[in-house]
């Protein structure tokens, strides 16, 4: 009589992937069971199928045979505010690009076959939104969109790296921030110290990395303190306009394509205009001039203007040259 099975668990069902996935060799000895991912910080839930789309809980890991979800409940300021924080960010590093940078949140990243197991990532971020194969409205489907080119974890009172980070790895996303907060937590490990470790994929495997390599020259240490400033700081600024800089020079982009950063110099420029009309003929000059260039925003076309201003014997020959465009 056959005997009777147990309920399935995470452990076996893992153990069953780890041997299924590696070659076997003629004559050698059964492959060894790896060890089961574990979600600290986390506590297991039966969530069906049918009731996942519904669902409306913070899911660290879904897996798709036992149908069980790890939950990390509640969430706390501390917890969401680095993701926040890092939209903030990258859209100042898009703007000095002059192209735009997309995140997408803690959309569900799951996998294309059955069982179809599910990962939630603190945020995710797009580097070439118009370009990129991007989620459907559901899911980043491995196979059929374009990875993240960066995930952020957030460890407030989790420990990604013995569960979380190895599916990571083995699902092939290129590269993962795992951020431990410096405000503390009751419930966080003595263990996981307050900073920001990169873990670049190279040949199938994470390595930690000092800096990132989809945001080039960003470090850890600067990523960690721009997540963790309660106001953005001229250090981190400098940063972040270094970091766009590359970008941009690498795609032929600058501030100029950046509609808000082009609108604000130009008018930036139309200002210093018109004091150098003001200090080199009159302040009725001036307000004239500023009428004549409100609706300028051409960077060339302010600087023939600058050229006019040294040229022109007087506030009416300036003015009229910059009417007749000449």
């Amino acid at each position: 009589m056959q005997a009777r099975r147990g309920p399935l668990t995470l452990a076996g069902v893992y153990d069953a992937r780890q041997i299924a996935s590696k070659p076997r060799r003629p004559g050698a000895d059964a492959v060894q069971p790896q060890p089961a991912p574990e979600f600290l910080g986390c506590r297991p839930v039966h969530l069906p199928r049918e009731e996942l789309a519904d669902s409306d809980r913070r899911l660290e890991y879904w897996d798709g045979v036992t149908q069980t979800a790890w939950i990390c409940e509640p969430t706390t300021p501390y917890h969401e505010r680095p993701s926040r924080s890092l939209i903030a960010l990258v859209e100042r590093i898009a703007q000095v690009r002059g192209a735009p940078i997309h995140g997408y949140g803690s959309m569900d990243l799951r996998q294309q076959d059955w069982p179809q197991s599910i990962l939630q990532a603190d945020e995710s971020v797009y580097l070439h939104p118009g370009t990129a194969r991007l989620p459907g409205p559901s899911a980043m489907v491995i196979g059929v969109d374009d990875f993240p080119d960066v995930v952020l974890e957030v460890d407030h009172t989790t420990d990604v790296r013995r569960g979380k980070l190895g599916l990571y790895e083995s699902w092939g996303f290129p590269e993962v921030w795992v951020e431990v907060p410096d405000q503390s937590a009751p419930r966080r490990r003595r263990s996981r110290r307050p900073g920001l470790t990169i873990h670049l994929l190279e040949d199938g495997r994470y390595r930690p990395a000092s800096e990132s390599r989809a945001f080039p020259g960003w470090t850890a240490e600067e990523i960690h303190v721009a997540l963790n400033e309660p106001a953005l700081s001229e250090r981190t600024t400098a940063v972040l306009e270094r970091v766009g800089t590359v970008l941009g020079k690498r795609e032929g982009t600058g501030p100029d394509h950046d509609p808000l950063l082009r609108s604000q110099r130009a008018e930036a420029e139309r200002a210093l205009l018109c004091r150098q009309a003001a200090h080199r003929f009159d302040d009725a000059t001036a307000e004239q001039l500023a009428s004549l260039l409100e609706p300028e925003a051409d960077p060339n076309r302010l600087a023939q203007v600058g050229i006019r201003i040294i040229e022109c014997q007087s506030g009416a020959e300036l003015l009229d040259r910059v009417a007749r465009r000449t």
